[in-house]
């Protein structure tokens, strides 16, 4: 499966300069993939990635500069290469000041149970597609009990190293298993509970959250379900929709008590939790299980 960066002409300095940083142990495009994707670049974005890479090396970049990479960020940044590296050189910043190799490393989220008692979030098997399955549910929210167990610090900590495993092993996995590239997650969120007063703390951390899935792991997203939304969410999620990219809102899809028959569409039944009304009931709770392919030996690989 080690194929040659996708999209690239073997010939050109674009493909020289990938073949330093592209070393993938997993399929490389995707078939249904749009333009901007691997494997569906045009000459002038494959002219992009090389210019960016070449940016971000002069000024001393090593790590990171994989084509998909590259793809992802100016996919970002409408394939603007001023933007995208900002945006890169933004990151870049963010992880040495959150000190992201060390949480990567180190962090180990030992008060989950009981945050979860109050906020569950967890990845669970893939839907339709092959794509990791992101469940969170915001109902039981009590910031005030949750910080009584651990911190906001700690709560974002393991929102990065959840994003992290996505990056490896989970997506690689993904994409052995189906076959083709992965690169998004289907996420669910379960906005049962959330009422219109208590929408303001649960927007509070939304905003944070959002805000380091956009900036940081760009183009991550494939589907987002927001279930179970209460009376007057609509509103309230014109507010928020101000904070995300219009291409991340087109993604978006807001269902009432009725979301079952949609999300089904979506997500096989055997892979969705009974309590969404898929038929999966993984011993010790789905929401502890990690259950899916990046469990399963065959799919796994390094991609370090």
């Amino acid at each position: 499966m080690g194929e040659k960066p996708a999209g690239l002409d073997p010939t050109t300095p674009a493909a020289d300069s990938a073949s330093k940083y592209d070393h993938y142990t997993f399929p490389t495009t995707n078939p249904e993939s749009g333009e901007g994707h691997p494997g569906h670049t045009t000459p002038v974005q494959d002219a992009k990635v090389s210019e960016l890479r070449g940016v971000l090396e002069k000024e001393g970049y090593t790590e990171r500069l994989d084509t998909h990479s590259m793809l992802r960020f100016l996919r970002a940044r409408k394939f603007d290469v001023n933007l995208a590296k900002a945006m890169f050189v933004e990151c870049e910043n963010w992880r040495k000041e959150f000190k992201v190799d060390e949480i990567i490393k180190d962090f180990v989220y030992t008060e989950k149970p009981e945050v979860f008692e109050y906020y569950p979030q967890f990845y669970h098997k893939t839907d339709k597609d092959g794509r990791p399955v992101y469940i969170e549910q915001l109902g039981k929210i009590d910031l005030n009990a949750m910080y009584k167990i651990t911190t906001a610090e700690r709560m974002l900590k393991n929102l990065v190293l959840e994003y992290e495993r996505l990056a490896d092993p989970r997506l690689p996995a993904c994409s052995r298993k189906a076959e083709k590239l992965l690169e998004t997650c289907c996420t669910v969120m379960d906005l049962k509970g959330v009422g219109i007063t208590s929408i303001s703390s649960v927007y509070n951390y939304v905003k944070s959250a959002s805000a380091i899935s956009q900036n940081y792991y760009p183009e991550r997203l494939g589907r987002l379900y927001l279930i179970n939304a209460p009376w007057g969410f609509s509103g309230a999620f014109k507010v928020i929709k101000a904070f995300l990219d219009p291409v991340t809102v087109d993604k978006i899809h807001i269902l009432g008590s009725g979301y079952q028959p949609e999300l089904l569409k979506q997500i096989p039944s055997e892979n969705l939790p009974t309590q969404f009304g898929g038929t999966c009931a993984c011993s010790g709770g789905c929401e502890f299980s990690d259950a899916g392919p990046w469990q399963e030996t065959q799919y796994l690989g390094s991609e370090k």
